[in-house]
């Protein structure tokens, strides 16, 4: 988590905007460093455990052939590769992750020294996995799409009877997700209930909604980047470029400055001002 209590997480989740292509994974890692991101954030899959074989032996154009299977495992990486990931992300100072869809990818994940855990929003009501990923007590995410405070509840029981630390993040399972359908403020419900840290995982195209939950006091953002929007992929859409990354991550250290303490209070350049501008108290 980050350093001080005014100081937002930001996550740059690469997910699977790589395309399978470890080149622009390594892309992706420097565009998160050189923009001031604090962690990188990937997805790992088993792909015969989270897809049914009716549906990976179903038809999907994509640049890996014409079935779901082929699109699939073209966007998986494996040992090698993340191998080569951890190397890097250590070589450019970032810290990196990743939400496993189902338990083999959440053992393999352990093989790597990594600070946090991450339930994605589809993974949420997967208890098996849940308790696997709590009994590690790394300090995990829980994104919120999808869910109902009853599903939200189940899942903070868990963590809790692990007694492993979590932050519950704000999420529209859409992508793109509109503006009008975002719904940050959803957010402080989550904190209000739980008691918890709590933050935003944002699909929207722009930034606004990011920029004010954290002007709401979110204490982690995360958006999925990417080099472009118009490049192969489910969630490209809705990823952020490098300017928009680099928006998001000025504003984070900017914001909590701007909101402040909420203390009225006269600072001293003001009480140099108000000699000058209150003259008649003087007189």
């Amino acid at each position: 988590m980050p350093t001080t209590s005014t100081d937002p997480l930001i996550i740059a989740e690469i997910g699977i905007n790589h395309n399978g292509d470890l080149s622009i994974a390594k892309q992706l890692i420097d565009m998160a460093s050189s923009t001031g991101c604090d962690v990188v954030k990937f997805q790992k899959r088993t792909i015969d455990v989270v897809y049914s074989k009716d549906m990976l032996d179903s038809p999907r154009e994509s640049p890996w052939g014409t079935t779901q299977r082929e699109q699939k495992e073209g966007l998986e990486f494996g040992e090698d590769e993340y191998d080569e990931i951890d190397k890097y992300c250590r070589s450019v100072g970032i810290d990196w992750f990743a939400s496993a869809w189902d338990l083999e990818s959440q053992v393999f994940l352990r093989r790597y020294d990594l600070k946090y855990n991450k339930v994605a929003s589809p993974m949420l009501l997967h208890t098996a996995l849940l308790e696997a990923i709590a009994q590690e007590g790394k300090h995990t995410f829980i994104s919120t799409g999808m869910s109902t405070y009853e599903d939200i509840d189940q899942a903070v029981v868990i963590f809790q009877k692990h007694d492993c630390e979590y932050t519950l993040t704000h999420c529209v399972s859409t992508y793109p997700c509109k503006d009008e359908d975002c719904n940050v403020s959803a957010m402080l419900a989550l904190r209000d209930r739980y008691d918890c840290p709590v933050g935003y995982s944002g699909h929207e195209v722009g930034i606004l909604a990011t920029i004010v939950s954290l002007a709401l006091g979110a204490c982690v953002v995360e958006r999925h980047i990417t080099l472009d929007r118009a490049m192969y992929g489910s969630d490209q859409a809705a990823s952020l470029e490098r300017s928009g990354l680099e928006y998001v991550v000025r504003y984070s250290k900017a914001i909590p400055g701007i909101v402040g303490d909420g203390v009225k209070t006269i600072i001293n350049k003001e009480k140099e001002v108000s000699k000058n501008l209150r003259y008649f108290i003087a007189s």
